[in-house]
């Protein structure tokens, strides 16, 4: 991609305080283009996720397209929203919000995902880090959509990491698993960053107070509540870490993975999703040369690039220049 190409990316969101540090790199990145955004139920229901999507998007001077979309899973019961993790708001529990007048773009998720891609074939990323009822949802509208997007990045699942809402399952997997598992056969060009890799990079509170003073603005501020609010939670589960005061990035690493993929490691395989029983939600992938006797692993099953290892110090340092530089209009 050239200095004067932007990847256009659609960002489908559940914010949620990670989802939060993710969109404003993406505002921030100067190789980005947000060209809508749609929204999810998971860390909070779906009009929560709408309202701090506009929010997110008005204190930062910007004008992109907020779209609402599914407010539950297509098979499996509902989970109650994690207020413990991000808050009841979904942003660490904000004592007052600015008052803003943008408004939701009228069309559901999922269309607006199919309009997009339709007028700008082979153009579009797709960065999903919630629950993937809208991805399926589009398909379901358009199965032509695995070629009419660029690619998608999703940040969910795990192979080898343990989950974080049971023994094997991520929480964006485990909440939507038929959802899923239609996303990882689709066909499309697909990368996974799981737990595998968000795990491993732990990014101080100090980190966001040092962005928050250098930019003396109402979003660092939010971003900075929000973020607090977050790594109290991780650091009382993770004494490592509790150590730093810090939070795992989740799902600003999906962001980084496409602006800086030479920063991890990956194997292509077929990775299917169990919807149901005690291994609900788990990714589970196929990594061996050799064919497996169960069906669901066959050759028409298309492969999914998986990011296994990150350079953890890299992408704290691409994070932190990115949201230090002149991106938001005092």
């Amino acid at each position: 991609m050239s200095n004067t190409q932007k990847f256009k990316v659609i960002y489908d969101t559940d914010p949620g305080v990670d989802d939060a540090m993710a969109l404003y790199y993406a505002l921030a990145h100067p190789a980005i283009k947000v060209v809508g955004i749609t929204t999810t139920f998971g860390n909070v229901t779906v009009d929560q996720a709408a309202t701090n999507a506009l929010y997110l998007t008005a204190i930062a001077n910007r004008q992109v397209p907020v779209t609402k979309g599914v407010k539950k899973p297509w098979v499996k019961a509902g989970e109650a929203p994690p207020h413990t993790i991000h808050g009841a708001d979904g942003m660490g529990n904000l004592p007052t919000r600015l008052a803003t007048t943008n408004q939701l773009d009228p069309r559901a998720s999922a269309q607006f995902i199919v309009d997009m891609a339709r007028a700008n074939p082979g153009e579009i990323t797709l960065v999903a880090v919630g629950p993937l009822g809208n991805l399926a949802a589009a398909l379901k509208l358009e199965p032509e959509l695995p070629r009419l997007l660029r690619e998608v990045i999703l940040m969910g699942g795990t192979v080898i990491e343990p989950g974080n809402v049971s023994p094997v399952a991520e929480a964006n997997i485990w909440n939507d698993p038929h959802a899923a598992d239609q996303v990882f056969t689709a066909g499309w060009k697909l990368t996974m960053v799981g737990l595998d890799v968000t795990h491993q990079v732990i990014l101080p509170v100090a980190l966001f107070k040092k962005i928050a003073t250098h930019h003396q603005h109402p979003a660092t501020d939010t971003l900075l509540h929000a973020v607090n609010f977050y790594a109290g939670f991780y650091s009382g589960l993770y004494p490592h870490v509790a150590k730093i005061h810090g939070c795992f990035g989740h799902d600003v690493l999906a962001f980084i993975y496409l602006t800086n993929p030479e920063l991890f490691t990956t194997e292509q395989g077929r990775v299917r999703v169990a919807i149901d029983g005690l291994a609900q939600g788990q990714t589970m992938m196929h990594r061996k040369a050799f064919e497996y006797a169960q069906s669901g692993w066959e050759g028409h099953v298309p492969l999914t690039r998986v990011c296994l290892q990150v350079d953890a110090a890299a992408s704290t340092t691409v994070l932190e220049q990115t949201l230090m530089g002149n991106w938001l209009v005092p």
